[in-house]
């Protein structure tokens, strides 16, 4: 058969092939219909039981308030559960009326006979009174087998154990709005085309999913088991956060009763967390507490009077020596190890027992007091311990002073027993006036003892904190260790049972940090990624993200690298390479433009080559560009007059929210965003900032234009 027929026999084949797609995509959707119909009509029935119910009660207690307030019982209880539970499910289906499913993998297993065919979608759907799935989610251990990268020997891990299958086929589809606009086979990865594909689109002003485009090595991670934790070390553009937000959707698929509402995300900002808000909804997930570090420990501190992250970055960026070596060494174990010795000095120093007398009689004597210190309680938090040792001392007090009032009262029986009627009537009044003196100067004696206890009161930790720091403003590395002070010495844990923690921009924390959030958690389930070629802060030795297992010993912790991207070009990749010294990422190949890179000799010349390069970029109809700057200061003056000839918009506060189009940013607000095109402007005088300027040049996509003053 010569070539000609062979493509011609290939082209009558895929067209049959998509035809069978096609009839297979209507009869999908038609069982959508269905079951959008059904939970609409369950919707209905759940709905119409509580109305009126809700309107029964009301009308039966209508004159009883403390009625009507308390109307609880277990049956309405199960019924509205069900009820939000319809509800997500028939958000599930409408998305998927969409877009049903996006792949599909054709595989036979071990010791069976036949050919199974499953599609993978956003959401799975089993018709009501079946037991096949129609599309199977995403998040299903059986749809690993689409993410892996090869056709033949495989396998994947059911609730039983390890199956092993032979892979047929992958296909991935290109379906909107119900329609199948195309579809595409690959005997290597069935993603590469549509993955080329995506990443050759613009960005937008919010962190997409990637569920169609996984790859591989980032579907491993996702999969991980629950029970331990993941530290992902990964270049920019290796999907680091997408990775951390699509592994809280898998996990909260596979286990919903533990981990609903128990998830803790923690961000670099406030405009990061701003930009990845959408993720998890758009995969169904809501109830996860997404916040930034410093945030989650203003809250639980309670005070306001921290250094903003602004003013913070500024004093790094402007080569604040005293300020980076306080950096520097308050994110070591070093830092760790003089609180811990702190904490050991006021163990052994801080209270200074006296014994407590009730009148000239020891109620608790010092020895005794002590060993309540320093054996009984000796496990107990320094400031619980006290407390608790304060309620023993009122104990003892409570029953000297109860032995006393008896006994004065056992006098006064006696006294009033004795005397005749007439005597009574003379005497009675003084008598009960006197024991009524008695008893008042025991409750004053008590008053006392307890008064001279100041001894035994806590200080407030956030005060010890301050004279251990010198009484120096406090910046959000002081954060930790206060809140390490309350962990050890009051005991200190956070309300909200956490059972999961993703830690994003991890490279960024301090030993002391990691310490803190397994204590207040208590979590050994976490999710930590970063790049240690992204760490803006000053470090001596490696950054504390690589060696968790030494901060946290009873962890079990895997390490992972990333060494590929796949949000650049691979023009932009090599030139982002320069700045590392060991030239480790991997970019995609992905050809785009060249770098441009000019040197300017004035401002004047700089904002005009801006505008210009500004103006190209918006033709070629990129939706977001960047002017990223090195600081502040750079920032409002370029923004300042930028603004003046084209409508863009100066982030230069955390609480701007990042909406797209033309924006000009500092470094540190730009981390973990990505542009389409980025306009850097780099100080000729700063160029051995290689980190800066590798997480400057890794924002963008598919342009980067450099312009050196």
């Amino acid at each position: 058969m010569n070539d000609l027929s062979l493509e011609k026999e290939l082209s009558i084949e895929k067209e049959m092939q998509l035809n069978v797609e096609k009839q297979k995509l209507e009869e999908v959707i038609s069982l959508i219909n269905k079951e959008i119909l059904n939970y609409v009509e369950k919707r209905k029935d759940v709905s119409n039981y509580i109305q009126d119910y809700r309107k029964k009660v009301l009308e039966e207690y209508r004159d009883d308030e403390d009625k009507v307030i308390e109307y609880f019982d277990h049956e309405r209880f199960v019924k509205e559960e069900a009820f939000k539970t319809i509800d997500r499910r028939l958000k599930e289906l409408t998305i998927l009326l969409s877009a049903p499913y996006f792949g599909r993998v054709d595989f036979k297993e071990e010791n069976f006979e036949g050919v199974d065919t499953i599609y993978v979608g956003r959401f799975g759907m089993t018709p009501e009174g079946e037991y096949e799935p129609v599309v199977v989610d995403w998040r299903a251990p059986i749809s690993s087998l689409f993410y892996t990268s090869r056709l033949g020997e495989n396998s994947y891990m059911a609730p039983a154990g390890r199956i092993d299958v032979n892979i047929l086929l992958k296909r991935q589809f290109i379906i909107k709005k119900g329609k199948l606009l195309g579809m595409f086979d690959s005997a290597l990865d069935v993603k590469d085309d549509i993955l080329q594909m995506v990443l050759s689109g613009n960005t937008t002003s919010k962190l997409r999913d990637i569920i169609m485009t996984i790859q591989e090595e980032q579907d491993n991670l996702i999969r991980q088991p629950k029970d331990k934790t993941i530290v992902v070390d990964g270049v920019a553009g290796s999907g680091k956060t997408t990775i951390a937000l699509h592994r809280v959707a898998y996990l909260l698929y596979n286990y919903r009763d533990t981990l609903q509402d128990k998830v803790l995300i923690l961000g670099p900002n406030s405009i990061f967390m701003e930009y990845i808000g959408t993720v998890l909804p758009s995969l169904g997930e809501v109830g996860v507490r997404q916040t930034t570090f410093r945030d989650f420990a203003i809250d639980i501190l309670g005070i306001s009077n921290v250094m903003n992250f602004k003013d913070y970055m500024e004093k790094v960026l402007k080569n604040d020596k005293e300020f980076i070596s306080e950096i520097i060494h308050k994110s070591s174990m070093d830092y760790v190890k003089e609180l811990d010795d702190f904490i050991t000095k006021l163990d052994d120093e801080y209270f200074k027992v006296q014994s407590v007398k009730f009148y000239d009689k020891v109620v608790a004597d010092k020895e005794e007091i002590e060993k309540l210190f320093k054996d009984y309680y000796k496990n107990m938090p320094l400031f619980r311990r006290s407390k608790k040792i304060k309620r023993i001392i009122y104990l003892k007090l409570r029953d000297v002073r109860d032995e006393k009032v008896r006994k004065i009262q056992k006098e006064y029986n006696e006294k009033i027993s004795k005397l005749s009627k007439s005597e009574l009537e003379i005497h009675e009044t003084s008598l009960n006036l006197m024991r009524k003196i008695q008893i008042r100067e025991v409750i004053s004696e008590v008053m006392r003892a307890k008064k001279e206890l100041t001894w035994i009161n806590n200080a407030d930790c956030l005060e010890l904190y301050n004279e251990f720091n010198g009484y120096k403003k406090l910046t959000q590395d002081d954060l930790a260790p206060v809140l390490y002070l309350k962990i050890r010495l009051e005991g200190l844990r956070i309300k909200e049972e956490t059972k999961h923690v993703v830690i994003d921009e991890a490279q960024d924390y301090s030993a002391v940090q990691f310490l803190v959030i397994k204590e207040l958690t208590r979590c050994s389930s976490m999710t930590i990624v970063g790049d240690s070629n992204q760490r803006l802060l000053p470090l001596k030795g490696i950054t504390p993200m690589l060696g968790i297992e030494e901060i946290l010993p009873a962890l079990t912790v895997e390490y992972f690298k990333l060494d590929k991207s796949y949000r650049s070009t691979k023009e932009i990749m090599e030139y982002a390479n320069k700045f590392l010294k060991d030239n480790r990422i991997v970019p995609l190949v992905r050809n785009g433009e060249a770098v441009i890179e000019e040197t300017i000799s004035s401002e004047e010349e700089l904002i005009d080559k801006i505008y210009d390069a500004l103006h190209k970029l918006q033709q070629k109809e990129y939706e977001n560009i960047a002017v990223l700057c090195r600081d502040l200061e750079e920032t409002d003056r370029i923004g300042k007059v930028l603004k003046e000839r084209e409508h863009v918009k100066v982030i230069d506060r955390e609480d701007i929210i990042y909406t797209g189009g033309i924006v000009v940013i500092p470094s540190y607000f730009a981390k973990g965003l990505e542009f389409d095109a980025v306009i850097l402007v780099q100080d000729t005088k700063r160029e051995g900032e290689s980190k800066l300027n590798y997480v400057m040049a890794t924002r963008a996509l598919h342009e980067l234009r450099v312009f050196k003053l």
